[in-house]
C-alpha cells in the first residue's frame, strides 16, 4: 500500500486486504474533515474581516431589530388593524434605517425593506416583502455566527483527530509489545527463575495464614502498617481509628480470625468475649472486610517477575518484614530471592516467561508470519500522518 493516509483505501481491498481492523481505517477521512474544517475556518475569518467585526456587529443587531418589529406588528399594523400601532411601527421601523449610516454595508437592504413597508396601509405581503429585501443584510449578519459555527466544527475535527492518535497509540503499544514477546526464546529455561520465587510465595503465604490465625491483632496489624509504609510493597494500612481501638484495648490482644467470628456476634454474646460490645461494634465491625482481605498476596513476588532492579530492592524489603513474622525458613527463601535477581540470564528467562504467560498461540503464529509487524507498520504510517495533519499550520 502506499504510504500516505490519503492512500489507504485499496482499489482491491479483496487482493491487498488491510491489516488493520475496520476502526482504523477512516484516517484519510479524518484528515479530510479536518482540512475541509480549516478552510472552512479561514473563508469564515476572511468574511468577517471583510467589512470587520464591529461593523457586522452593528448589521446584526439592526437586522434583529428590524426581525422584531416585523414579527410583533405583523398582525396589528396591518390590513384594518390598530392604526397607533402601525403609526408606532412605521416610526420604530424606520428608526433602524436612519441608525445605519449610508455607508454601513447591507445599508439598501435596509432601505428597500423600510420601503415595503412604507404605505399608507399594509398587509402581510408587505412585511413578507421587508424579510426578503432583508436578505443581504442578513447574510452579513449570519457570518458572524458562520465564523463561530466553523471554529465549532474545526475543534471537533482536531478533536477527532487527536482521538484517533491515542487510539492508535495504544495500538502501537500493544503491538510493539507483541513484537517484542514474540521475539522471546522460548525455549529458555525459566523454572530456574520461577520454581525459587514459588517456593517463597508458598511459604511467605503459609507462613502469613498462621500470622493471621494465631498472632495478636494489634501485632498484624502493626506490621501491616510498617509493609504499607514501604515502596515495594502494596498493602493498604490498617483504618487509623481500628488500629487504634486494638493497641488500647484487650481486643487486639485476640487474633485477626477470632475478631472476625466475634463480629457476627449479637450485643449479649459478644460481652462474653470483649471488655466493651458497643466500642467493639462500633470500631471492628466497619472494618470486617478490610481484616477479611488481609492477606499475603503483597509479600509475594509475581510471575513473570518484575525486573532484576526492582527485584533487588523488593527482596531486601521482604527479607526485613518477613523476618518480623516468619520462621527462618521462610527469611531463607527470601534471601534466595538475590540469587534469582543476580541470575546471569535474567533478561532472557524474564522475557520468555513474560511471552509465556502473555503471548496466545494465536498471537504467537501472527507474530511469526509477519502479520503484526505489518499492522504495527501500518499503525504506525497512519499515526504519522494524523499527526502531521494535526500539526500543520494550514
Amino acid at each position: 500500500m502506499a504510504g500516505n493516509v490519503a492512500d489507504d483505501a485499496d482499489p482491491d481491498p479483496a487482493a491487498t486486504p488491510d491489516p488493520l481492523p475496520d476502526t482504523d481505517r477512516d484516517a484519510a477521512e479524518l484528515v479530510t474533515a479536518l482540512r475541509e474544517a480549516r478552510d472552512r475556518r479561514a473563508a469564515a475569518d476572511e468574511a468577517v474581516a471583510e467589512h470587520g467585526e464591529a461593523t457586522l456587529e452593528t448589521v446584526s443587531d439592526a437586522v434583529a431589530r428590524a426581525d422584531r418589529l416585523l414579527e410583533r406588528y405583523v398582525d396589528s399594523a396591518t390590513g384594518t388593524g390598530d392604526f397607533q400601532a402601525y403609526v408606532e411601527f412605521q416610526g420604530e421601523f424606520a428608526g433602524v434605517v436612519e441608525g445605519l449610516d449610508e455607508d454601513t454595508p447591507g445599508y439598501e437592504a435596509f432601505e428597500r425593506a423600510n420601503e415595503a413597508v412604507d404605505g399608507r396601509r399594509l398587509s402581510e405581503s408587505d412585511f413578507e416583502r421587508a424579510r426578503e429585501a432583508l436578505a443581504p443584510a442578513r447574510d452579513l449578519a449570519d457570518r458572524l455566527a458562520e465564523r463561530e459555527d466553523a471554529q465549532t466544527a474545526l475543534y471537533e475535527a482536531e478533536r477527532d483527530v487527536e482521538r484517533r492518535v491515542d487510539e492508535l497509540d495504544d495500538r502501537i503499544a500493544d503491538l510493539a509489545r507483541l513484537v517484542e514477546l514474540g521475539e522471546a526464546d522460548l525455549t529458555a529455561p525459566t523454572e530456574e527463575l520461577h520454581d525459587p520465587i514459588a517456593a517463597y510465595n508458598d511459604a511467605v503465604r503459609d507462613a502469613f495464614q498462621t500470622f493471621l490465625r494465631d498472632g495478636a491483632a494489634r501485632e498484624v496489624l502493626a506490621f501491616v502498617a510498617e509493609a504499607a509504609a514501604t515502596p515495594f510493597v502494596d498493602y493498604t494500612a490498617p483504618p487509623p481509628e481500628l488500629r487504634s481501638y486494638l493497641d488500647s484495648s484487650s481486643a487486639g490482644e485476640e487474633s485477626i480470625s477470632d475478631l472476625l467470628e466475634y463480629a457476627d456476634y449479637s450485643a449479649s454474646k459478644l460481652s462474653h468475649y470483649v471488655e466493651d460490645s458497643g466500642t467493639f461494634a462500633a470500631r471492628v465491625r466497619p472494618h470486617r472486610t478490610y481484616l477479611e482481605r488481609l492477606a499475603a498476596d503483597p509479600l509475594t513476588v509475581d510471575w513473570p517477575p518484575p525486573e532484576a532492579e526492582t527485584l533487588r530492592f523488593q527482596r531486601d524489603e521482604l527479607v526485613s518484614l518477613v523476618a518480623t513474622f516468619a520462621p527462618e525458613s521462610v527469611v531463607a527463601r527470601a534471601r534466595e530471592l538475590r540469587a534469582v535477581a543476580d541470575h546471569p540470564e535474567y533478561d532472557r528467562l524474564r522475557r520468555a516467561a513474560e511471552a509465556e504467560s502473555e503471548l496466545s498461540d494465536a498471537e504467537a503464529d501472527r507474530v511469526a508470519s509477519g502479520a503484526v509487524d505489518a499492522e504495527l507498520t501500518a499503525a504506525r504510517r497512519r499515526r504519522a500522518a494524523l499527526a502531521e495533519a494535526l500539526d500543520a499550520d494550514d
